[in-house]
């Protein structure tokens, strides 16, 4: 298990966790071991995703990193998206869905690491996206005011809705049969099968986190220390404790056998591990922290040990190879754009990878901007190595 965290000084830090630690009277504590710590990208980092094999980190240099965490080494660089890398999430161990400030919403083969589909998805920013549990919808919320829904099947706009403000964080709860949309301090519950409010919680603060602890309780936390735990179908708030001295970013909520286990990472430069009890009307337990002395903006776990059973999309959301998917986008649906990279052979989506033959990557950059031409060069001097700086 390995917490993974990016920061506002361009770092991605890297901690293994000990769990098996002796317990400290009434108390468990767990250890945080100083891993690696990285600096690749030349922009604050935005955005972290994990799977089972792989990390994966977006920046405002407009570039997405890949790590392999098996090897421990830097496993390439993706340069599609133009503006901030807002969002990534993983599905399973086979896709990669990112959105950027660029308004485009690309999903990725997470194997081969090539872009699959390009979809213009708002005309401003995506700001967020979550994926359902099925991998059949995606909903996307961005700056032009819009809820969209994306049947990930066919690679299209299912459903568009117009809400009053810019929305910021949309997330499905663990049953997908409903989904939350939050608008600065707001959380709008929706249920699926209506598309209409069902309830609205309200924080003190804007909202930077949200994550579902089950189908039940949502854990909140915002521009302030306090984190606070929701019931999702009474809108009462169950508690609220002091979790950090400063704003906290970033919530990552996970289980292992006999532990359910909540991290958080603030502004103060701290990442934490809270046990949850069986009682949500009950604070977590600390279990262990770690000074990063770096302002933190995004968090992510790694798991090791636990299988991923989310192989892929459902079979008919299955990208055909690149060089065979123009028959299958020849015919633009609402919200799609077709892009240059998506109409080249096969090797020439390869230009995303830094690990691959230099007079290759030379042939293949004239399809790339000058700015990306240039940052590609300078990642690719960089990091000829591709290891991993590991923490003395």
């Amino acid at each position: 298990m390995e917490l993974v965290a990016g920061c506002y000084e361009q770092v991605l830090f890297g901690f293994a966790v000990h769990p098996e630690s002796e317990a400290c009277g009434d108390h468990e504590r767990w250890t945080l071991v100083a891993d690696f710590t990285h600096h690749a990208h030349t922009a604050s980092l935005s955005a972290v995703a994990v799977n089972s094999r792989f990390v994966v980190t977006g920046s405002k240099d407009e570039t997405i990193h890949i790590y392999d965490m098996k090897k421990k080494i830097e496993h390439g660089a993706l340069v599609h998206h133009s503006g901030t890398i807002t969002c990534l999430k993983f599905y399973g161990n086979r896709h990669l869905v990112s959105g950027a400030e660029d308004g485009l919403i690309c999903i990725w083969d997470a194997k081969k690491w090539e872009c699959l589909k390009s979809i213009k998805a708002h005309k401003g920013q995506v700001t967020f996206l979550s994926i359902h549990p099925s991998g059949k919808l995606a909903l996307s919320v961005g700056t032009d005011k819009t809820l969209r829904t994306w049947n990930l099947v066919e690679g299209r706009s299912a459903f568009i809705k117009n809400i009053k403000q810019n929305a910021h964080i949309v997330e499905w709860s663990p049953s997908g049969e409903q989904y939350v949309v939050i608008i600065q301090n707001k959380i709008d519950i929706y249920q699926l099968d209506t598309a209409s409010i069902s309830g609205t919680i309200t924080n003190e603060k804007r909202i930077s986190s949200v994550k579902f602890l089950s189908e039940s309780v949502l854990a909140v936390a915002g521009d302030e220390e306090v984190i606070r735990f929701f019931d999702y179908d009474s809108l009462v708030c169950l508690c609220e404790f002091k979790a950090h001295e400063n704003r906290v970013k970033d919530m990552f909520s996970f289980e292992i056998p006999e532990q359910h286990v909540i991290v958080t990472a603030s502004s103060d430069g701290f990442i934490k591990m809270w046990k949850l009890e069986q009682d949500k009307k009950v604070p977590p337990s600390l279990l262990c922290e770690v000074n990063t002395k770096a302002r933190l903006t995004c968090l992510g776990v790694w798991l090791d040990k636990v299988p991923d059973t989310k192989e892929s999309f459902p079979p008919a959301a299955q990208p055909s190879p690149v060089s065979k998917e123009q028959s299958k986008i020849g015919k633009k649906e609402p919200g799609d754009t077709v892009h240059k990279d998506e109409k080249q052979s096969k090797p020439n989506t390869k230009k995303h990878s830094l690990a691959g033959d230099s007079k290759k990557a030379t042939k293949e950059r004239g399809l790339v901007s000058t700015k990306k031409r240039k940052m590609v060069e300078m990642l690719e001097k960089k990091r000829k190595k591709k290891k991993i700086k590991i923490m003395q």
